[in-house]
């Protein structure tokens, strides 16, 4: 039974996805942008290659990023405005099977765009004379996936807090400060030895550690893989980060008086 309500959410969410035709302008625009890069040849040298695909990875990071949070930032305020979760709740339906389904069904509407962006990625590559399907390429892929599952947790969270821009906004600043600064955060600490220290060390403990499935430079480079032991902590990491988002979400979905 719950198992056939779960599947029920993400079918509507592949359903969303594709009626708001999101998913087909970035891929559109992907396209436009990614098979002028297919072509070209930079400094008239094959070795100017990397350089077209680290452009290729930060577009593919970028576009899954905007598809995850626009996923997921808008799963209930909707329902609250229209007042469709009345009737949903009032089948037998628990509220932590709602929030269950709602996350697996944006979170797998936006690895499936993922996929996407990384097949048009490897095909990239391989015309351009490089390898088509690397095992460094999957390893990206599922890392990239970890990402995605704690973007979804955080913009699910704030979707029961906050309005939807107002969520937008703050799960946006997050992730971008800690994707380009928290590698940095304990020279910081290190270094500062003001009261700031511990609101640095504060943010580098509570923050989500997104610097963590970031493997586009190994990729762009073509370096050595991480060893898959290393790539499974992460991708506990990301489980960990993401099940205590939901339940602080569910903490907040049970207080709300429907």
């Amino acid at each position: 039974m719950i198992r056939q309500q779960l599947c029920a959410f993400i079918k509507l969410s592949f359903l969303d996805l594709y009626r708001r035709k999101d998913l087909f302008v970035l891929l559109v625009l992907s396209c436009v942008l990614l098979t002028p890069l297919a072509l070209l040849r930079p400094f008239g040298q094959m070795g100017g290659n990397r350089y077209m695909n680290e452009i290729a990875m930060l577009m593919i990071w970028v576009f899954s990023f905007i598809i995850a949070l626009g996923a997921s930032s808008r799963l209930f305020p909707p329902e609250f405005e229209s007042r469709t979760i009345y009737p949903l709740l009032s089948k037998p339906v628990s509220r932590g099977v709602v929030l269950l389904g709602k996350y697996l069904g944006a979170l797998s509407t936006s690895i499936s765009a993922l996929a996407i962006f990384y097949f048009l990625y490897a095909m990239l590559n391989g015309f351009r004379g490089g390898e088509w399907f690397s095992p460094l390429l999957l390893q990206a892929f599922v890392l990239h996936c970890g990402f995605t599952a704690i973007v979804v947790a955080l913009g699910l969270l704030g979707s029961l807090l906050v309005t939807t821009s107002a969520n937008i906004t703050l799960t946006s600043t997050i992730v971008v400060v800690m994707f380009l600064l928290g590698r940095r955060l304990p020279h910081y600490i290190a270094a500062d030895e003001t009261p700031v220290r511990w609101i640095i060390a504060a943010a580098h403990a509570i923050g989500p550690h997104v610097e963590f499935f970031d493997l586009r430079q190994r990729l762009v480079h073509s370096w050595e893989m991480i060893s898959w032991p290393v790539c499974a902590l992460a991708l506990i990491y990301a489980a960990s980060y993401s099940v205590t988002c939901l339940w602080l979400a569910w903490l907040a979905l049970r207080r709300k008086q429907l």
